[in-house]
């Protein structure tokens, strides 16, 4: 694949998570079949795919395939364990939609919930889902920005 194979819109994120995976095809209809992600480019002798949905970025490499793995302890599911990657997005409704058409269970189910950010607060509708190997993604659609209200939801 050449680099102008790539989309035309495509410019490389400032940090992109590389994710090991068990099934890369079962990863991707994950990924891409309910999350609304696109396959920006892959290497599929080496069972690796890079994807993006507007800007937001994730590579998947699955662990079996041949290549270069940097795996610093025994892998066991659930993936990611102690962590979970925020994804901004326009809107949640349509990946929930696609999610619970295919009967995929949500880790928690949507949420308006509000941050404290100095002294105010920012607010999200998020929900999160584990992708078929465990890992925690948070879908997060922001409400915008308003002054603290004592306390409240506060983390």
């Amino acid at each position: 694949m050449s680099l102008m194979d790539l989309p035309p819109e495509f410019a490389w994120a400032a940090v992109v998570p590389e994710l090991l995976v068990t099934d890369l095809a079962a990863s991707l209809r994950f990924w891409c079949g309910l999350c609304g992600f696109q396959v920006a480019y892959e290497r599929p002798e080496e069972g690796f795919a890079y994807l993006d949905r507007a800007g937001r970025q994730v590579m998947l490499e699955e662990v079996a395939a041949t290549g270069r793995r940097w795996i610093t302890g025994e892998l066991a599911r659930p993936f990611g364990r102690g962590m979970n990657l925020q994804i901004d997005v326009a809107t949640i409704e349509a990946i929930v939609a696609q999610l619970r058409l295919a009967g995929w269970p949500l880790y928690l189910e949507p949420e308006e919930r509000w941050y404290r950010v100095g002294n105010g607060e920012v607010g999200v509708h998020q929900f999160v889902v584990q992708d078929p190997d465990g890992y925690l993604i948070r879908f997060s659609q922001r409400l915008g920005i308003r002054a603290a209200d004592g306390g409240r939801d506060r983390d």
